[in-house]
């Protein structure tokens, strides 16, 4: 299988070559023609094998669709991560991927969850403290 078999724009699919990607790896093959059929999806996978880019694509995909809301712009796009650099990860995978989009991220913040606050009570709060390294566009 091919990128180009996934169904993304053809801005994508220019990113991803100019990455130079072509076939996509197992969890990117059956996570990113789900995600774009508007499905949730649950996956799991070894470190390295293309989480981040299978859940981006299909979601800048998405976006790319629809009409880029007028001022004052909502929140279009959550994503939490357990760890800042894990955040980064995923802004500079937004960032390679939708640079021929007019729809990427104004704003962005590493968020911090921890969970262990969550298994001592269902009321404790999300750290979001954004810290002098984080990116806003």
């Amino acid at each position: 299988m091919l990128f180009s078999e996934l169904g993304l724009s053809e801005q994508l699919l220019r990113a991803v070559a100019e990455q130079g990607y072509q076939t996509p790896t197992p969890i990117q093959a059956q996570a990113i023609p789900v995600i774009l059929q508007g499905r949730d999806v649950l996956a799991g996978a070894q470190t390295g094998t293309g989480k981040t880019a299978g859940f981006t694509l299909p979601l800048l995909h998405i976006l790319q669709q629809q009409p880029i809301p007028q001022k004052p712009r909502p929140v279009r796009v959550l994503v939490l991560t357990p760890t800042r650099e894990l955040a980064m990860q995923v802004y500079e995978s937004v960032r390679t991927y939708g640079k021929h989009l007019r729809c990427l991220p104004r704003r962005f913040s590493a968020v911090s969850v921890s969970i262990r606050r969550f298994r001592k009570s269902a009321a404790a709060p999300i750290s979001s403290l954004p810290r002098r390294g984080d990116c806003w566009i």
